[in-house]
């Protein structure tokens, strides 16, 4: 596949870029070869994952695209079936081409260029087309289904398209050579859709999220191509080269600061909890674990253990510090220690990884930076108050690791919450730990902090409740389960030095709600916690999993961010969730933010799963940490098609004047696309992100309203009904002042020349608060000549001080003049004239879905053109 696809891509770009090398990570739990080693590869960095179906039934290749248009997706997901099977290649074409399509999703951020909920538009000449690019491809209409009265396609009167059940089949042999992002299964298509050829008026997602331009414009304006002149000759271009990596045994070691620098008398405390939570409920069994510290000097305080029992996990936190050190702290001391801990087990580094926590104030870490980047080791950093050396993050940069950040609150449950965000990235989830709830705050004397928390169906093995205090003696603590079953303190096992309360609920976890009451006994206010993890209770059933990503890690003021949140189960988006990001700066002042998944404002596409907000408030310079909460009553995975950039499915093919259909696409099969009738809880961490350029001083208004990405336009009578979600005074928060409409006949001079073209009197329209639904009514003057079918409309939100939002998609609305001009020839087949051609699908061996492919960029000085290896 990859082979093909490099050669295929080469000649789609002009001779510019092509595959060098690829990397495959083999699953753990294939037998061992001799297979080499991975060094920062992991699973969940990969570009490719082969795995299980998104659909129990569907096997289309798809690429998770949630940004706007030219950024980059997050990953390829093919399925098993999809890579052993060669009847896929009937309905997708070969796996090269179709690799190249979703390769253009992934990597330059092109949408498709069909649509399978408008398959079909009218021309501004008044005739059906579908939604195609380029509209040279010719082919036929067909309907299968009950909506054809004479086995024809049939035209619906008040819209002037075919009604469901008409479907567009290609000639297989064709003259037209593109486009890639619509059909790359026909022979002759071998390039992307210029601007000498796209098709704007077809009513797809490559127009609406890129303002009508090509996708070979928006792949061009990459800085992949940049500065490179194409080959004039492929004689250069040597196939891909392929490296078979695999991970056996995952070994970690700790490497903790106990210097004196560290914030507050509290540190060893926090640190101690945090560690321990670790030790005992995160870090996955079968893992080797050692430990070291540091301060002026580094200490091995035991080399690795492999978790196998409870017991073991209880020796290795015997282990952890109990007292601070030396007054200063030397992080290369640590590293040092840590490789040393490593080699000894493993005779090297690759594949291993270190968890470095420090707030000390160490610039020296220069000294040993390449030497233990280089070594192989994934750095994951925990980097505590303002007084962190910002150096420590590129150790986490340069090889792969999670990057966290922690105010220097540490009263709080930020320091047990990243720990926690440490997870294995093998894409084995049923062994990793879930964390259900992390909540804390200043309670006063004899109040209490109360809450409820869901454990649902897809999680309860290994189920732990953390308590934490400030206190001599501990809270009262009363926890009741869904049945009525009532825990104590005395349930609960204490840690009075280090101030914790465990509890592990026997079993299986009692799917429902469990409140939790924690009552200060004392009169003097306290902070108390409450951390709640479990794990997977079934091997064959994904828990609900929740990501967070940030669409940048450094910005500059004004410029605003992007707070991304992805909840799946399994592969299955999850809908239906309240969704809150807390944003903590290095002071600790935070913002709380409801993310939503509207398909308006920051969130590209509507029931993906992946929940989002326009984050542009910020207290000050420096690092900011991010967390995330989820809670749901009832929700669903959605019962439609597949919302995400695929591959098209072919339903058949016109060759040599016989019409050869394939294999209908398989009906969802109900019992895997269930309605979920309870909730569930989460809490999830992400990598910290860096602010600058915020300005000193009284605030003042540089945010102008988002974007509307939503807008539609329909035509009833002679009447344009528009209809799209308000924008905020800023971005998505607030309320708009005005609203900007302009018409056009094209879409090209909305976009560049928008205060042109026609005006439409907005005086009876008043913005309604952010994400509310606007509709709008009137009476385009290009209609009332009879001679304009399809006009062009666009929107601005202007806000108090006039500041305006981009320009929103162009939408476009079709007055529809009967008789119109029916297609003729391309009417001729019915449903009996179909030749059904049946292919046996042969029973294939699942892949695990660890099995994954990674791509990564190189530039050599003496080449003209870019390489991926």
């Amino acid at each position: 596949m990859i082979t093909e696809a490099s050669s295929y891509l080469f000649n789609a770009t002009k001779g510019r870029v092509y595959f060098r090398s690829v990397k495959i990570l083999i699953p753990p739990t294939w037998k061992e070869k001799s297979y080499g080693k991975p060094k920062h590869e992991t699973y969940e960095k990969a570009d490719v994952i082969v795995a299980a179906p998104y659909w129990k039934h569907g096997d289309d290749p798809y690429t998770l695209q949630y940004e706007a248009c030219g950024k980059m997706g997050k990953y390829i997901h093919f399925t098993p079936n999809f890579l052993a099977n060669d009847y896929v290649t009937d309905i997708y074409g070969s796996r090269g081409r179709t690799f190249v399509h979703e390769w253009a999703h992934l990597r330059w951020g092109v949408f498709d260029e069909y649509d399978n909920d408008r398959p079909f538009y009218v021309t501004g000449q008044n005739q059906v087309k579908v939604t195609r690019c380029s509209s040279d491809l010719t082919g036929i209409y067909v309907c299968e289904k009950n909506s054809c009265t004479d086995g024809s396609c049939v035209i619906n009167k008040l819209t002037g398209l075919f009604k469901e059940g008409c479907a567009f089949i290609p000639e297989r042999n064709q003259t037209a050579v593109s486009s890639i992002m619509y059909m790359q299964s026909l022979s002759s298509v071998a390039e992307f859709c210029s601007e000498h050829n796209h098709n704007r008026e077809a009513p797809n997602l490559q127009n609406r999220m890129c303002d009508y331009r090509s996708t070979w414009e928006v792949i061009k304006n990459s800085t992949d191509f940049e500065n490179d002149l194409p080959l004039t000759s492929s004689s250069l271009v040597t196939p891909p080269s392929f490296s078979l990596l695999q991970k056996r045994d995952r070994v970690i070691c700790l490497v903790l600061d106990v210097s004196k620098t560290m914030a507050g008398g509290n540190w060893i405390n926090r640190l101690h909890q945090a560690a321990e939570l670790y030790l005992l409920q995160i870090v996955e069994e079968n893992t080797y674990v050692g430990i070291v510290t540091f301060s002026d000097k580094g200490e091995i305080k035991t080399h690795v253990h492999q978790i196998v029992s409870d017991e073991a996990r209880k020796q290795l936190a015997s282990y952890l510090p109990t007292a601070p050190g030396g007054k200063r702290a030397n992080v290369c001391a640590g590293l040092r220690l840590a490789c040393e801990v490593i080699r000894k087990k493993e005779g090297h580094l690759y594949g291993s990884e270190i968890i470095l926590v420090t707030g000390g104030q160490d610039n020296s870490t220069g000294r040993c930076f390449s030497e233990v980047v280089n070594g192989g080791s994934v750095i994951h950093t925990i980097t505590v108050g303002s007084s962190a050396a910002k150096e420590i993050e590129h150790f986490s940069k340069e090889t792969g690791g999670f990057k966290f950040f922690v105010p220097e609150r540490l009263d709080f449950s930020d320091l047990l919450d990243v720990f926690t965000g440490i997870m294995s990235r093998s894409g084995d989830t049923f062994h990793q730990s879930v964390q259900i709830e992390s909540a804390g705050e200043s309670v006063a004397g004899y109040r209490q902090l109360r809450r409820t928390v869901t454990i649902d169906g897809t999680v309860g093995r290994e189920t732990f409740f953390i308590a934490t205090w400030q206190a001599a003696e501990p809270p009262e603590i009363i926890l009741v389960d869904p049945i009525g079953r009532s825990y104590t303190i005395k349930d609960f096992e204490l840690d009075s030095v280090f101030h914790v309360a465990r509890l592990q609920i026997p079993g299986t976890a009692e799917r429902g709600d469990w409140t939790y009451t924690l009552i200060n006994v004392h009169l003097a206010p306290q902070v108390l916690t409450m951390t709640v993890t479990s794990r997977a209770a079934n091997s064959t059933l994904p828990a609900v999993s929740v990501k967070t990503y940030m669409s940048k890690d450094t910005t500059y003021y004004p410029s605003a961010m992007v707070v991304y949140v992805q909840i799946n189960q399994g592969f299955s988006p999850i809908l239906g969730a309240s969704v809150t990001a807390i944003v903590s700066s290095e002071n600790g002042d935070t913002v709380s933010l409801e993310l939503l998944d509207n398909g308006a404002g920051s969130d590209i596409i509507k029931n993906d799963g992946i929940y989002s907000k326009y984050l542009f408030s910020f207290s000050g310079n420096g690092r900011y940490s991010l967390k995330v909460h989820v809670q749901a009553n009832r929700t669903t995975v959605p019962q439609t098609a597949m919302p995400w950039s695929h591959a098209m499915y072919i339903p058949g093919y016109v060759e040599n004047g016989k019409l050869k259909m394939n294999p209908s696409r398989p009906p969802a099969i109900k019992n895997n696309v269930q309605v979920r009738r309870g909730g569930f809880s989460r809490t999830a961490v992400g990598d910290f992100f860096t602010v600058s350029a915020v300005p000193i001083g009284p605030y003042i208004d540089v945010f102008p309203p988002c974007k509307i990405i939503d807008l539609d336009a329909r035509m009833e009578d002679d009447k344009v009904i528009l209809s799209w979600t308000a924008p905020g005074d800023d971005f998505d928060k607030g309320q708009a002042t005005s609203y900007e409409i302009r018409t056009s006949e094209t879409p090209l001079e909305l976009r560049d020349s928008f205060y042109n073209t026609t005006f439409v009197n907005t005086s009876t329209l008043s913005p309604q608060h952010a994400g509310c639904t606007e509709i709008f009514v009137f009476k385009p003057e290009a209609f009332t000549t009879g001679n304009i079918t399809v006009i062009y409309v666009a929107i601005r939100a202007v806000d108090e001080v006039f500041l305006r939002s981009e320009l929103s998609n162009i939408a476009q609305a079709v007055m529809f003049i009967p008789p119109m001009a029916y297609p003729t020839s391309n009417l001729k087949f019915g449903v009996s004239t179909i030749l059904l051609l049946f292919f046996l699908l042969l029973t294939a061996v699942c892949l695990t879905v660890s099995t994954r492919l990674f791509f990564s960029k190189e530039k050599e000085e003496k080449d003209s053109f870019k390489k991926w290896s």
